[in-house]
């Protein structure tokens, strides 16, 4: 499974999603970039900037309902 395909299912799941957790989870290292891909595609993903210990970085996620704005 690419790591566009198992972002997208942590976060139909209802999880959350950092840089950290998709290093740690998918290997992937430019979990921003998967995010723009699937916006491109039309699913509808939130984001927030988080500050934590002095540092900054986006958490993504997907509300309940999503799923419908996906383009077919």
């Amino acid at each position: 499974m690419s790591q566009e395909a198992q972002i997208l299912e942590h976060m139909k799941a209802g999880n959350s999603l950092t840089p950290i957790d998709a290093l740690q989870k998918f290997g992937c290292f430019r979990l921003g970039a998967r995010v723009h891909d699937l916006r491109m595609q039309g699913y509808a993903i939130n984001s927030t900037l988080v500050e934590q210990d002095g540092k900054r970085f986006a958490r993504y996620w997907m509300e309940d309902g999503a799923i419908e704005h996906h383009k077919v």
